[in-house]
C-alpha cells in the first residue's frame, strides 16, 4: 500500500518520519523535497507542502500526478499535522451528552473535512459556496478507515475545519462551533489536500494532534513539542491500522 502524507511544515514532516527507522530523500517536480519510508506493508511518502489550503492542494496535486505518471499511484492521501482543539460545548455538561471538544495533547481523526471560510459574507451571516450554487465545502473520508485509524491511535473522530486565518478570539470560536456542530479541531490544510485527492480519485484522511486550544491566542499555553511527539506515535500505529482495515474490507467483499 502506497500512502502520501502531506504536512504543512518540515517539523511535522520530520515527526511523521520519526516513526520509522529510516527515511530516503527524493525531489518532486517543482523542487518539492519528499521523504520516503519504505514498506511493506505500508510505504509512506511524506511531503511538507506549505501552509494553507492553496499550498497544500498544489503540493498534493504535484505528488499525485508524479506518482501516476510513473505508473505507481498512491492508494491513500493523509493530511497530517498539529492543530487547534475546540473546547467542549455547553451541552457536554448535560447527563448523557456525547463528548465533544479536543483537549491539548489529544488526537483527532476527521470524519468530515470542512472548508470553514469558503463562501461569502451576507447581511444574514456567512454563506458557504454551496448555498451560492457552486463548489463544495465538505469531504467525508471512508468511515472504516476513520474508525480503524482512530481506534489504533486512541483518537477521537469528528469534523475538522480548514481555515485560512487561525482563530484568535472567543467570538470566532463560538461562531465556528455553532456553524459546525461537533467540530473537534481546526487546521489550515486538510480541505486543500482533500480537493487534490478527490481530483485524482484517491481516498483521503486527516489526522491532527492538538497543540493548543482554539480561541484567544496564548502562545505560552501551546504544547507544540508534545503535539509533534504525539504525531510520531500516531504514525507508529498507522501501518497496522491500514493493513487491518484493508484486510477487513477485502474479507467483506468475498462471496
Amino acid at each position: 500500500m502506497r500512502v502520501l502524507v502531506v504536512t504543512a511544515v518540515a517539523a511535522e514532516r520530520d515527526a511523521v518520519c520519526a516513526a520509522a527507522q529510516s527515511c530516503d530523500e527524493a525531489t518532486l517536480p517543482g523542487g518539492y523535497p519528499l521523504r520516503r519510508v519504505p514498506g511493506p506493508p505500508v510505504a509512506l511518502d511524506v511531503l511538507a507542502a506549505g501552509v494553507g489550503p492553496a499550498a497544500a492542494a498544489a503540493g498534493t496535486a504535484t505528488a499525485l500526478t508524479a506518482a501516476a505518471l510513473t505508473g505507481a499511484p498512491y492508494d491513500l492521501v493523509v493530511s497530517a499535522g498539529i492543530g487547534g482543539g475546540f473546547p467542549p460545548g455547553p451541552g457536554d455538561a448535560q447527563p448523557g451528552a456525547a463528548p465533544s471538544g479536543a483537549p491539548v495533547g489529544s488526537v483527532v481523526v476527521a470524519d468530515a473535512i470542512v472548508a470553514a471560510d469558503l463562501g461569502a459574507e451576507t447581511p444574514d451571516g456567512f454563506a458557504p459556496v454551496t448555498e451560492l450554487g457552486f463548489g463544495r465545502v465538505l469531504h467525508r473520508p471512508e468511515e472504516a478507515l476513520v474508525k480503524a485509524v482512530a481506534t489504533a491511535a486512541g483518537a477521537a473522530s469528528g469534523p475538522v475545519v480548514t481555515v485560512s486565518t487561525v482563530t484568535g478570539s472567543a467570538a470566532r470560536t463560538a461562531e465556528l462551533a455553532e456553524r459546525h456542530p461537533g467540530v473537534l479541531a481546526e487546521a489550515m490544510e486538510g480541505f486543500g489536500v482533500a480537493e487534490a485527492a478527490a481530483a485524482h480519485g484517491v481516498p483521503v484522511l486527516e489526522v491532527r494532534t492538538i497543540s493548543n486550544a482554539v480561541g484567544p491566542r496564548d502562545r505560552g499555553a501551546w504544547r507544540i513539542g508534545a503535539a509533534l511527539a504525539a504525531l510520531t506515535d500516531v504514525f507508529r500505529t498507522l501501518p497496522g491500522a491500514l493493513t487491518a482495515a484493508t484486510r477487513a474490507a477485502g474479507e467483506s467483499h468475498r462471496p
